[in-house]
């Protein structure tokens, strides 16, 4: 065969494959697309499209979602900052890693110190890698680490401008320095979160057009101190109906052990919001904060757009855990209910469908498989999460497994399309019906008629759950079956014991 008779069939295989879709599927089939990677910390549900709030103004995720995919029905690995972005850089679950609390750094652990994390995989195929703001919790081991994670480092991100004092009366449980909320005079320009957006607007203006780019960024908003300037705050009316919707004693059906897992934080309980009158005023600096990230957001996708990057750069927008305002008498994170577990999850660009809406369960650690397929990357056998392309390509298409969320050892949430059920470590367990209860308001575990449905849920609770790692430190919780002790932070906790107020 001639060297032209050569050329003319690969070429036409290109046109079939191009033709068929499934040069998609083919690493170096095409120019392999960019990827814009965008983290909100302690982003809930409460984002237009997702329906957590009626009230919620966040018109730019939504915009995107509508050209993407979004994930209606999608869950943390664990409802806590270091082991949940851990889990998903990873794509290994926190019952795998032992990485439960806000310490320790993974790469400490010899077993994980090696491990090839999401953005060295993207570098490994020849991807240029940066990231600004908190998309790892904490330092990632000091300077000569933090390139070995990235290739370039942007502006850290965080707080930024602060009030001379705190805005609120002191809080209970340590009155911690970042338990803060309100309006005082600053600019937007002074905030972490504008700051690390004009980083990675700067980053696309400046893009090399040869090599493809793994771009992450974390905003730290709305995480606490929720610092708002006066026009996102008034974006909300000031009067009650900003309020989630609560049920009063909604913990009397619930196991004390749920107690336990949040047994003792700075974040305020309802009853002292309500006492010290700042209960709308958390909720509106919230919903403004998170308006104000959706702005900085909006800046990022109109420069994508303005440098002609958008068609060949997938972006992907998650939350690292949900965060409660008052439901279930508690503000902050740390529980194995939706409030604490469900977050946005959205994609969109080449090989993702617009308009879809999906349903099915979903996990961050998915993230890291999806984004491999989408990339057309050599594929891991060693990654725990699933690959969501298939719901990428088609919203409907089924998936069996549910969404599982660990906090500690011994306690998770398995959250199916319908169903919530949650074991915690002393065995004791709840069970909700999400079509009739959204709220998750009434616990059926203990009924007889929904035994076989708590039946096909214990089947999905982690067959390995390995105890809290070397150096685990800060919201760790360990139990002891055989004394009924349990041991919140080094100090124990008894059945009798008076929960923290």
């Amino acid at each position: 065969m001639t060297f032209a008779n050569r050329l003319l069939i690969a070429c036409l295989v290109v046109v079939y494959l191009l033709d068929t879709g499934l040069a998609q599927q083919i690493p170096n089939a095409g120019k392999r697309p960019n990827v814009l990677f965008l983290a909100i910390d302690d982003q809930n549900d409460w984002i237009g499209h997702l329906g957590g709030h009626p009230l919620a103004q966040t018109p730019h995720m939504d915009a995107l979602a509508a050209r993407g995919t979004t994930f209606l029905n999608a869950h943390c690995q664990a409802p806590l900052c270091n082991p949940s972005r851990t889990s998903l850089m990873l794509s290994l679950r926190p019952t795998t890693t032992g990485v439960y609390g806000l310490a320790p750094w993974f790469r400490t652990l010899p077993e994980w110190e090696n491990r090839v994390s999401l953005p060295q995989h993207f570098k490994a195929h020849g991807y240029r890698t940066l990231t600004t703001g908190k998309v790892y919790h904490g330092g990632a081991g000091g300077p000569k680490q933090r390139q070995q994670e990235f290739d370039v480092w942007g502006s850290a991100g965080g707080i930024g401008a602060k009030p001379e004092s705190k805005l609120i009366p002191p809080t209970p449980m340590g009155n911690h320095n970042l338990m803060d909320w309100g309006v005082f005079p600053h600019r937007d320009e002074d905030k972490g979160d504008y700051q690390v957006a004009s980083w990675v607007i700067e980053q696309l203006q400046a893009a090399p057009r040869e090599e493809p780019f793994f771009l992450a960024a974390g905003f730290f908003l709305p995480h606490v101190p929720c610092y708002t300037t006066q026009s996102w705050y008034d974006l909300y009316p000031n009067d009650d109906s900003v309020l989630p919707t609560i049920l009063e004693n909604d913990r009397d059906d619930t196991p004390r052990f749920s107690w336990y897992i949040h047994w003792n934080l700075p974040e305020p309980r309802l009853k002292w919001v309500r006492e010290n009158n700042q209960w709308r005023n958390l909720v509106k600096s919230y919903l403004a904060c998170t308006s104000f990230v959706d702005a900085q957001i909006g800046r990022i996708l109109t420069t994508l757009e303005e440098t002609g990057l958008a068609e060949n750069t997938i972006v992907v927008i998650w939350g690292d855990h949900g965060w409660h305002l008052g439901e279930k008498g508690i503000t902050g994170k740390n529980t194995l209910w939706n409030d604490g577990t469900r977050v946005p999850l959205i994609f969109a660009g080449p090989g993702v469908s617009a308009g879809g809406r999906c349903d099915q369960p979903a996990e961050l650690l998915d993230i890291y498989p999806t984004l491999v397929d989408l990339c057309g990357l050599s594929a891991r056998s060693d990654l725990e999460g699933l690959s969501l392309v298939p719901q990428l390509r088609d919203a409907s298409t089924f998936r069996e497994r549910p969404a599982i969320t660990s906090h500690n050892q011994g306690n998770h949430g398995i959250r199916s399309h319908n169903w919530r059920y949650i074991r915690y470590a002393d065995g004791t367990e709840e069970l909700y019906d999400e079509r009739t209860d959204p709220h998750e308001w009434h616990n059926l575990a203990g009924q007889p008629r929904y035994a076989s449905i708590v039946e096909e849920h214990r089947r999905w609770l982690p067959k390995i759950d390995v105890p809290p790692a070397v150096g685990s430190a800060s919201r760790v919780l360990t139990y002891d079956a055989d004394t009924d002790v349990a041991i919140w932070e080094g100090a124990e906790v008894h059945r009798t014991d008076p929960i923290p107020e």
